[in-house]
């Protein structure tokens, strides 16, 4: 929420900015789990310091808030006092002179939302949550809260089959994540208050190519128990599920729709970014666990019905992902050589590779689909290929190193254009695309809108349009199980179970939306776990690793090691991985930089102090 603080520079005098780019910077290296209201009363005693005294409400008000908020942290304060507090930020906001007032108001005001639970519990407990604490950085902002810190130093000491199996205790598939994660555990490694964060994805891949996972045996499987789940979707959130599930004791039947599994994994990412036979050893690995099944080219309910899975199993776990791609609502979407950018990559996974020799492509989108269209278009021959986007480079969703990867083979960018009709010809193929120049315009959701300038539209002549702008969830089949009437996505309870169906559970795309890999990972494996408790266990899943004892951190100011890329004017005539493996050295490196914040320097916050 403190990120949002950032948007109203353009109202700001510069010794505001400066204050609040050094709060958002402190912020940054702040561990999560802290007790939010603690983290806000330090932003009120800054914002305070920097007021000039002026205006009563910036001067006088965010005393009298900052006095309201401590005696909250402290244990001391009701209900009074926490809706004079609320009542008193909103005078402020609408009051106030500048950005220093009103913006620390709002931001109270937006943690009273965001942390309704935690100010009720120091009210009425007169003490922060119990799950509050002061945990590990990068261990909390993974999805699937894998042992980040042990696993380095497993690297470092050169056991790399315990590193591979340190990390599938929480997440199985190592070579996948370490090919393709977001790695939000970066964000908040603690190093980067010393240089930069560690390069974790990095060090990742190197324990995955010095021992392929397929030959790094699993743990033992706990004692049968009899019980049966059904998996409905091969992806990577129903994969999870079933290893985890498998370990524990559980019989676990995959139905997977397609040929071959991994969904999005496989269907939807190109092999330059994920070679395939590199997914399988994570895939082998885990079928290798002995209690999962799984039956390839079975759709519900054309095969079977959901109510026969009902009758047939002890539990469902639905994990069927969001492989449609969205159309783009304009003239001329029905034209022959339009087509959905999700399907092309799925054709792509197939082995259909497409023959674009000659063609000039037109991509609609910003995020990682739209790169891997673009790039993967450039792969079948394309004379030229375009990339359209309504907003600023810097508002894509796409990591910017696909978005740079994209722009050194090639692919030129068109922003600040938004889609407008398709031209066809007599035999409505596609002969153009119209765009329409748009101005950045007034704040929307806390980043700059977009509106139509005072400018002619243009048309940028092309033969294909592939449009990237967002993937469905394909949920009719399961219309009376709680799935979103709009949005089509399952309406889960925080156990991942459908709320009137005790033996039904959900995860993944299907009930966040199009996501990250890892995140997919990190909900069925906290599918798994309530499937568990449903089936009244509580197992733990075996093989214990003995860990390097931590060694003292090194706090010298070293470099951070990148992965490189194979050069674009090479990489982009084929489609193999594109990027070049760390050094052993570069390694070793990295891995002495952990600070082993498991071990240095976490605690546990008490009454909302650290």
């Amino acid at each position: 929420m403190y990120s949002k603080t950032m948007i109203y520079k353009n109202e700001m005098n510069d010794k505001t900015m400066r204050f609040l780019e050094r709060f958002v910077k402190r912020v940054k290296g702040n561990p999560p789990g802290v007790c939010p209201i603690a983290v806000q009363l330090s932003f009120l005693q800054s914002a305070r310091s920097q007021t000039c005294g002026k205006c009563v409400p910036c001067r006088d008000g965010l005393e009298q808030v900052e006095n309201m908020m401590r005696s909250i942290v402290e244990g001391q304060a009701d209900m009074q006092t926490f809706e004079d507090m609320v009542a008193l930020c909103q005078i402020i906001e609408d009051t106030a002179d500048c950005a220093i007032g009103y913006e620390a108001a709002r931001i109270v005001l937006e943690s009273v939302e965001l942390f309704k639970d935690e100010y009720m519990s120091h009210i009425n407990e007169h003490h922060c949550q119990s799950e509050v604490g002061q945990k590990i950085p990068c261990v909390s902002y993974c999805p699937a809260h894998v042992d980040i810190p042990n696993y380095i130093a497993l690297i470092g000491a050169h056991r790399y089959a315990d590193a591979v199996n340190c990390i599938r205790l929480d997440n199985p598939f190592p070579t996948a994540c370490a090919f393709i994660c977001e790695h939000p555990c970066e964000e908040k490694c603690r190093r980067d208050i010393l240089d930069s964060p560690i390069n974790i994805r990095g060090l990742k891949k190197f324990a995955v190519d010095q021992v392929h996972a397929d030959q790094v045996k699993v743990p033992e499987c706990n004692v049968t128990t009899g019980k049966t789940v059904a998996i409905v979707g091969g992806g990577p959130s129903g994969l999870t599920a079933a290893y985890y599930l498998s370990l524990m004791g559980h019989k676990c039947v995959v139905y997977e729709e397609k040929e071959k599994l991994g969904g999005m994994l496989r269907y939807g990412i190109p092999n330059y970014r994920l070679p395939k036979d590199r997914l399988d050893q994570d895939i082998t690995a885990i079928l290798s666990t002995g209690n999962i099944e799984v039956k390839y080219g079975i759709s519900i309910p054309e095969d079977i019905t959901m109510e026969e899975l009902e009758k047939t199993y002890d539990a469902i776990y639905i994990s069927i992902g969001a492989q449609l791609g969205r159309t783009v609502d304009v003239d001329g979407s029905d034209a022959n050589g339009v087509y959905s950018a999700v399907e092309m990559l799925g054709e792509i996974g197939r082995g259909n590779t497409p023959d674009y020799t000659g063609k000039r492509v037109v991509v609609v989108g910003g995020g990682n689909v739209a790169m891997d269209a673009s790039r993967s278009a450039i792969r079948c021959n394309a004379e030229e290929v375009t990339i359209v986007y309504r907003r600023r480079q810097i508002d894509m969703t796409a990591l910017a190193s696909e978005i740079q990867g994209a722009i050194e083979e090639g692919v030129e960018l068109l922003t600040l254009n938004a889609p407008g009709s398709i031209m066809t010809d007599e035999n409505n193929n596609v002969t153009g695309f119209e765009i329409q120049p748009q101005i950045i315009s007034e704040y929307r959701n806390y980043k700059p809108g977009v509106a139509p300038a005072n400018a002619d539209k243009k048309i940028i002549p092309c033969d294909i349009v592939l449009v990237a702008i967002g993937q469905e969830i394909y949920s009719a089949p399961f219309a009376k199980y709680d799935v979103h009437e709009r949005r089509k996505n399952f309406e889960t309870e925080p156990t991942a179970r459908l709320p009137h169906y005790d033996r039904i559970f959900a995860g993944g795309d299907c009930v966040s939306g199009p996501a990250t890999v890892i995140k997919a990972i990190g909900a069925g494996k906290v599918a798994a776990i309530n499937i568990d408790e449903y089936l009244g266990y509580h197992h733990k899943i075996l093989g214990a690793i003995d860990y390097p004892k931590p060694k003292e951190n090194n706090r010298t100011r070293i470099g951070r090691v990148h992965l490189t890329d194979r050069s674009a004017r090479e990489r982009k005539k084929d489609f193999e991985p594109i990027e070049n493996a760390i050094t052993y050295d570069e390694a070793m490196q990295e891995c002495g930089k952990c600070l082993r914040c498991d071990h240095f320097g976490c605690g546990v916050v008490e009454g909302g102090r650290v």
